[in-house]
């Protein structure tokens, strides 16, 4: 999009917030570079130059706009549409694989050379995968150089910072101010055409020993106070250590389905509903984390607690997947809205996403067990799973008191142990066998096709089952599962046929975007998935 100059131009002056991930703006007369809804008034077109990426305008000498903070728009919808090279290096990038590995660890992943790597990146974002990652330690590093009270060392090691020092040049050159001067400064106020700049994909606070939290958040007609998440923003005290994030979207946003589905499937021990907050424990590379994400009408409150604050970009990125919060919601509801029989359901619940998870390996287990059982059996599998061979946790605010097993906590599991028919047992024993093996590979940022071949490649692997995984923990957003017994009612209902076959042909006409039509066809009936918990 930013090589179309005119209507990159168009959308800047609009002030269009949806473009906000699309492309970034540069003003070669400031030295500052925004994204397309900054509330500034709009520079002149010939000073204007649009880049691709955040890291792109850093590169090219710009640094970012104090107001909008440009690095904090929500991510672009095209890496989680697209499985080529360069969206499954953007995905792993967003989850921390550069500062954890190296760019060496990120080709390894990929499956190409560095080399490869590099030249794809640069010729489509306009950066490499060390300045991508620059830019993303920079947001990390704000995020807790304004809402902590942190020692700055502490911060930088938080941040993926090889060196104090690397810490105060990339602050200073990504924002023009030492971290100092930006833990001191005044945050925007609201202002400029009735609204303050819009949030970023976290702006944090930490809570304080008293149990009160401050999120730096900004929202149309608000006070730079922000929210007091123990009497306001969330209901609860939060607990020391606690940061509070808020999460964009892209709007129109149905939170319906996506909170009803994470509630109603939510696995006890692991996952919870509790005080307006779907909540939730997950591994993450330095060890684990619990995230409370709780909708409002414009933006998620996040809570997150971590064992390891290095995981912060880790975590963020996750609890944004498993949320669907980059999708493009207009060009979706647009395509399928050309459908006659989706047009109706559309306009009435526009803005659907597909409720995904943090831990794609954990999904595939989770599918097993919900092979041709309810909802509520498939829950009680699960439960017994975890009791029986899941790592304790504590839960400083809540009821959580496990993380689900890992492929390798799993290795040893008795099948005899398992209340399953004798088949399923022995698909759950190869499915552990497999990602034990490295012979199926469903880590973040994997080949979807390839996934999916290695899935068919084990014995007691349909369909339904392997497009189940494809759309919830790979994130296929064209994935169908025609033989589901949920779209199979649907079709009935609406006069599509019925037979996996011939709907996967009337399908079609929704691609790339099957999996939100799967969303909207689940939506006809009144399953408990559909429903806003209470």
């Amino acid at each position: 999009m930013h090589e179309d100059s005119e209507r990159c131009v168009r959308i800047v002056q609009a002030k269009d917030e949806r473009f906000d991930g699309f492309f970034w703006t540069a003003v070669v007369t400031t030295g500052i570079y925004c994204r397309p809804s900054c509330p500034v008034v709009p520079p002149r077109p010939k000073n204007m130059r649009f880049y691709p990426s955040a890291a792109a305008a850093a590169g090219a000498g710009f640094r970012a706009c104090k107001r909008c903070r440009p690095n904090a728009a929500p991510g672009s919808p095209e890496w989680n549409v697209r499985a080529d090279l360069v969206s499954r290096a953007m995905r792993l990038i967003a989850d921390g694989v550069v500062d954890r590995d190296g760019v060496p660890g990120l080709a390894a992943r990929l499956g190409y050379s560095v080399r490869q790597v590099e030249r794809h990146l640069m010729a489509e974002v306009g950066a490499g995968p060390l300045a991508l990652a620059r830019v993303q330690r920079a947001q990390s590093a704000r995020l807790l150089i304004e809402g902590t009270g942190l020692p700055f060392t502490e911060i930088a090691l938080a941040a993926g910072f090889n060196s104090i020092r690397s810490f105060n040049e990339t602050v200073r050159e990504v924002y023009a101010m030492t971290p100092g001067e930006l833990r001191s400064a005044p945050r925007p106020k609201a202002g400029i055409r009735g609204a303050a700049f819009r949030a970023a994909p976290a702006e944090a606070a930490v809570a304080s020993k008293a149990g009160v939290a401050k999120a730096g958040v900004f929202e149309a007609g608000a006070e730079v106070a922000g929210v007091d998440v123990t009497t306001g923003g969330v209901t609860g005290a939060v607990a020391a250590g606690t940061i509070v994030l808020k999460l964009p979207f892209r709007q129109p946003l149905c939170p319906d389905n996506l909170f009803g589905h994470l509630a109603a499937t939510a696995v006890p021990g692991v996952e919870e509903w509790r005080d307006g907050a779907y909540r939730c424990a997950f591994h993450l590379p330095g060890g684990h984390g619990i995230a409370a994400l709780s909708p409002r009408p414009d933006h998620i409150v996040c809570q997150l607690w971590l064992t390891d604050l290095r995981d912060l970009t880790a975590a963020i990125s996750r609890c944004r997947w498993l949320l669907d919060l980059d999708a493009d919601p207009v060009a979706i509801d647009e395509q399928l809205s050309e459908d006659e029989v989706l047009a109706p359901l559309v306009a009435k619940n526009p803005g659907r996403r597909v409720p995904r998870v943090t831990e794609p390996e954990q999904f595939a287990v989770r599918a097993v067990l919900g092979q041709q059982v309810s909802t509520a059996a498939a829950r009680t599998h699960a439960a017994r799973l975890v009791q029986a061979h899941g790592r304790r946790i504590d839960d400083p605010a809540g009821g959580l008191t496990h993380l689900f097993p890992t492929s390798q906590d799993l290795a040893t599991l008795d099948p005899e142990t398992l209340a399953l028919p004798r088949t399923r047992r022995q698909t759950l024993l190869n499915l552990i066998e497999a990602l034990n093996t490295g012979a199926l590979d469903l880590r973040i940022g994997g080949d979807w096709d390839t996934a999916r071949e290695q899935l068919y490649a084990l014995p007691g692997f349909g369909p339904w089952t392997v497009e189940s995984i494809a759309m919830r923990a790979l994130g296929d957003p064209d994935a169908f599962i025609p033989g589901d017994l949920g779209i199979r009612q649907a079709a009935q209902k609406l006069g599509l046929p019925e037979k996996p076959g011939p709907l996967t042909t009337r399908s079609q006409a929704w691609q790339p975007w099957r999996a939100y039509a799967v969303q909207h066809l689940w939506g006809t009936s009144d399953h408990a998935v559909n429903r806003m918990p209470t």
